[in-house]
């Protein structure tokens, strides 16, 4: 009998993945100054790629210089970028890997103290267990505007440089997460308030990405919960997941919210964000991606048997040695 790791999975929209496991996006800082891709990005994938899974994500890419959070983070952010992004999914196509570039904005998290212009939903500090971030300023609806048309244009040029997927980050305490947690979301206007109202910003992007890219398949990383007194909770994000597919999302990245990117002390062993993603799954036709410290057969045979997730990413276990990983975990006769 084949093991669940090797079984193909479709989306709504047709697009076929060869098997479960994926590498999420994981920061590389190997881009240059300016947000494009160097020979070491392209070293990177290729070398991501050799561990055998089904899809490889592309780290996060900023979508407008001020939405930085790292000096050497990849960009998406204009035209310039384009030909390096065409480079990094042409080497995953030719490796037999569907792959996904995934957008952000930093938003108030600017960890790195180089965003020329902080903002964010309502100019409250992002909470975080391990450091003070700046205050930003509190956006404007031009600004809401601006910001949704920079993650249109960032899809758009994912689209054009054969991505199969996009993927908005609204996760790890990053901008779109800041809209959508009561935490740093207190405005008292459409964006502000109700869930719904705190879900606008991003319904409103995913539906624009939709009509602006339709051939590519949208995947969002959500939290599952923000992990932070007072922040969204699992009810919360059941309603807001429901939304999302609605609007046109296939995929949902299921990890950790505002002041919870660092693996709580409490949490051991593998998969300690499984049980954030486990309530989603089967709930819509979107499919799940569950993520934490996974990194044995047994573990990501477990989960998929019990169907609490549909597809398991594995991050430091490939990033450690995908070639490692390849013949530990994905050899067929496993």
């Amino acid at each position: 009998m084949t093991a669940l790791r090797f079984t193909p999975l479709t989306l709504t929209s047709g697009l076929t993945l060869k098997n479960r496991v994926v590498v999420p996006p994981m920061a590389s800082q190997t881009a240059d100054s300016n947000g494009l891709a160097t020979e070491q990005t392209f070293n990177h994938y290729q070398n991501l790629a050799q561990s055998g899974a089904g899809l490889v994500m592309v780290e996060y890419s900023h979508v407008n210089l001020a939405g930085r959070s790292e000096v050497n983070q990849l960009g998406a952010h204009n035209d310039a970028c384009l030909p390096g992004l065409s480079n990094i999914a042409k080497l995953l196509h030719q490796m037999d890997v569907k792959t996904g570039l995934q957008i952000t904005h930093c938003g108030g998290k600017d960890s790195a103290g180089i965003s020329t212009d902080i903002m964010g939903p309502s100019g409250i500090t992002v909470p975080a267990y391990d450091r003070v971030l700046p205050t930003p300023r509190a956006m404007t609806l031009e600004d809401i505007a601006t910001w949704q048309q920079d993650f249109v244009n960032g899809a758009i040029r994912a689209d054009k440089a054969g991505f199969d997927l996009v993927e908005i980050h609204c996760a790890h305490g990053y901008g779109i997460n800041q809209w959508l947690s009561p935490l740093t979301n207190q405005r008292q206007d459409q964006y502000g308030g109700s869930v719904e109202n705190r879900a606008r910003i991003l319904l409103e992007i995913v539906s624009k990405i939709k009509q602006a890219t339709p051939r590519l398949a949208i995947m969002t990383r959500i939290p599952g919960q923000d992990g932070y007194p007072g922040g969204l909770s699992h009810a919360d994000m059941g309603q807001v997941s429901q939304w999302l597919v609605a609007a046109g999302v296939e995929i949902l990245n299921v990890s950790s919210g505002i002041g919870g990117w660092n693996r709580p002390k409490d949490k051991r062993g593998e998969g300690f964000l499984v049980e954030d993603a486990a309530p989603l799954t089967g709930k819509t036709s979107a499919a799940v991606i569950g993520v934490g410290g996974i990194e044995t057969v047994n573990y990501i045979e477990t989960i998929l048997a019990t169907k609490q997730v549909d597809l398991v990413a594995v991050g430091r276990a490939i990033l450690a040695g995908p070639s490692d990983f390849a013949t530990r975990v994905m050899a067929q006769h496993k």
